[in-house]
């Protein structure tokens, strides 16, 4: 009996081994490649007989769904106002490790209303601009606080009409439109598009009028649609009180009420900046 005993043992611990090797075989095949959409996602990309890398993991939402990034990554095919070439190449990288460097140091270089960005006074009026009303001077209490994500009727620009049947309440500070924009994915399409929804001059003069809107965010490269591109920035702007933040990315997210925060970079005597934006449920 003892003699069985110890043979099954034996003969459990093979089968334990034999298992354990058929799932490393398993691992290193299935993630010989980091795109693969079936790559185990262990932190690390673990390959036979190498020293295991870790392993890139890019998030569009964090802490469990909590914090939701809106905010477009930056990429050479990204739409770019008034091109069908996109962005371009905007990323080098003179310094790398590869080459000899001690360390790797890129360079970038972009026009200031590329991607998710925000509009500051001086971007339409040139007195603000000399008087330095830039990026720097903007409040940070506006571009942070609680937010109403809203639909717009789908069929329309954004007329004084659509303002007024969106119902947005007296002291709603902080308000993002999210349009047709989104759901034809403009954001994701190298080449210009001038059909965006935007705001018309009536629109955005309602907003500024009949409601206590102080940041409007839009889903597209303009606030303004492009058949009205002057006068509603120069509706929105004229006062300094409504900070504009534009290409902002709404898809999946559901309409309601949320914190928003967004930062730009300090770029003093820049009238428009980069910016990260994210909404905290």
């Amino acid at each position: 009996m003892a003699s069985a005993s110890a043979e099954s043992k034996s003969l459990t611990y093979l089968l334990f081994l034999l298992l354990r090797a058929l799932s490393f075989a398993v691992l290193c095949s299935s993630s010989a490649h980091p795109a693969y959409d079936d790559a185990p996602s262990f932190g690390v990309a673990a390959t036979c007989g190498a020293k295991a890398e870790p392993k890139v993991l890019r998030r569009e939402e964090y802490a469990g769904g909590r914090i939701i990034d809106i905010t477009h990554y930056y990429r050479a095919d990204m739409p770019s106002f008034e091109s069908d070439e996109g962005v371009g190449q905007f990323l080098w990288l003179p310094k790398s490790m590869k080459n000899g460097s001690l360390s790797n140091n890129s360079e970038m270089k972009l026009p200031s209303h590329t991607g998710t960005h925000v509009d500051a006074p001086g971007h339409f009026f040139q007195h603000y601009f000399e008087a330095g009303f830039d990026v720097d001077s903007l409040d940070l209490e506006v571009l942070n606080g609680p937010a109403l994500l809203v639909d717009v009727p789908r069929d329309k620009n954004i007329t004084a009409e659509v303002m007024e049947s969106l119902h947005i309440p007296r002291g709603v500070r902080r308000v993002l439109f999210r349009t047709l924009n989104t759901d034809r994915k403009l954001m994701w399409k190298k080449e210009f598009d001038t059909s965006y929804v935007g705001f018309t001059k009536d629109g955005a003069e309602w907003l500024v009028d009949n409601t206590d809107i102080k940041l409007v965010g839009i889903d597209y490269l303009s606030v303004a649609a492009y058949d009205d591109l002057v006068f509603p920035h120069l509706a929105f702007l004229e006062n300094r009180e409504v900070i504009l933040v534009e290409a902002l990315k709404l898809e999946n997210v559901e309409a309601g009420i949320y914190s928003v925060h967004c930062l730009t970079l300090r770029l003093r005597g820049a009238e428009g900046s980069p910016i990260r934006c994210i909404l905290i449920k």
